[in-house]
């Protein structure tokens, strides 16, 4: 069996003047290590998660440099969640080159090393400078400005949406116990009306004590005329016989308006950040660019960004592929060709992110949407489909961004135009 990786692998970024110095973060001690091309080896040593600590990591390998005679260190680190973000930020500020990680190739390789899947702090720093040393490590980039931003306010947009779905799944639980065929007839618990509905009269008895001529007025006027006669007349009629059941309803309609009260909150909450996003997008100079792409709007275009955090720092989009897990692979074996598949090894959000804006462009009139009917029509399975649009739209970007152009729909066709007029 034989993995094919499809777009090359990154070169080797240590030389005979680079001291490797590595670290494996945790929550409250770090545990550091450092390496010479010579294979001279400073012991691995501990350090706290705080300044002190820090500035102890730093005077130790900058001796250790020093004293081996070398002139640049790189420092590598496994990718980590938010207990390496301060240490990363602190090297930024000083002449060294960060790179990282997958947690996948640390485990694989500690298993090599002594053929054990022994799990150590002393061992851990010594097996990222391996792999490091090998070439598979990324450059880590680092959002500033306006970008950093953003970064922080699409995963706080991401997690207030995560609670708010988690808030609507209590909400359908809830109303499923004491008036079911509310869902039957409202369908969407997302909707105002239906909110305002569940908040005013969640249970059928309260339906029905507001009275039919009562409801048709007030789902016309909170629907804006969307809704009338037809829907209040089932409503009513469900509310007379529903099997809803009403002992201890009392505590469920109060957990009903909570619940209510909270998705408000997070709506709220949403709507800020949004506006904040946009704002901080008008700041990035080459947001303009991915805006003239029709089908990205000002919320995923802030989100995209904020996830790569610099387009113009990446010198391939290869490197951007990888950053989103969009890169490709296959495995085969024999006589047996792999399907290409993507890594998904990557920032999880940007590929969502991405995935949206695929659905949008392929949508008829969309300027996607050519590609995408080919695809499909090639056997082609829709989602796979939609992945590949994925990464054609961070190409797209990533192109714009580089040559500070815009979109232009049919470029090729009316280049070629323009040169046969010419001729």
């Amino acid at each position: 069996m034989k993995v094919i990786k499809i777009k090359p692998q990154k070169g080797k970024i240590v030389n005979k003047k680079t001291l490797l110095a590595t670290v494996d973060i945790s929550q409250t001690k770090h545990m550091g290590y450092a390496r010479c091309p010579n294979g001279k080896e400073l012991t691995p040593f501990k350090f706290f998660n705080n300044g002190w600590g820090f500035n102890k990591f730093w005077e130790r390998i900058m001796q250790f440099m020093k004293a081996n005679d070398l002139s640049e260190i790189v420092v590598g680190i496994e990718s980590t969640g938010s207990y390496g973000e301060p240490f990363i930020h602190y090297l930024n500020k000083r002449d060294v080159k960060i790179v990282q990680v997958n947690p996948v190739h640390t485990k694989r390789l500690k298993e090599l090393n002594g053929n054990s899947p022994q799990k150590t702090d002393e061992k851990d720093p010594k097996v990222i400078a391996d792999i490091i040393q090998l070439g598979h490590c990324l450059t880590v980039i680092i959002p500033e400005g306006e970008a950093a931003e953003l970064r922080r306010l699409t995963q706080a947009r991401e997690r207030s949406m995560q609670r708010r779905t988690a808030l609507f799944n209590q909400l359908h639980s809830l109303i499923a116990i004491i008036f079911p065929e509310f869902l039957k007839v409202m369908k969407n618990v997302k909707t105002k009306t239906n909110q305002y509905l569940l908040k005013q009269y969640p249970t059928p008895l309260d339906i029905v004590k507001c009275g039919h001529d009562s409801l048709i007025l007030i789902l016309k006027k909170v629907s804006r005329g969307k809704l009338g006669k037809d829907r209040a007349d089932k409503l009513f009629k469900f509310a007379m016989g529903s099997v809803g059941v009403t002992e201890g309803s009392t505590s469920i309609v109060h957990e009903i308006r909570a619940i209510l009260t909270q998705i408000e909150g997070e709506n709220n909450f949403i709507d800020e950040l949004e506006k904040e996003m946009v704002l901080n997008l008008e700041k990035i100079s080459y947001s303009h660019n991915i805006l003239s792409l029709k089908g990205i709007g000002t919320i995923t275009a802030a989100g995209i960004i904020g996830e790569v955090a610099d387009f113009k720092k990446f010198r391939t989009i290869s490197e951007i592929e990888k950053l989103a897990g969009l890169d490709l692979y296959e495995i085969s074996s024999g006589k047996h060709k792999g399907q290409r598949r993507i890594s998904k090894r990557g920032r999880s959000l940007l590929r969502k992110l991405l995935f949206f804006a695929a659905i949008n462009m392929v949508r008829s009139k969309g300027i996607m949407h050519e590609r995408y009917q080919k695809m499909v029509e090639r056997n082609m399975l829709r989602k796979k489909a939609l992945v590949a649009i994925s990464r054609d739209i961070l190409a797209l970007i990533f192109a714009l961004v580089r040559d500070n152009s815009f979109y232009i729909k049919n470029y090729n066709q009316i280049h070629t135009l323009k040169n046969k007029i010419a001729a």
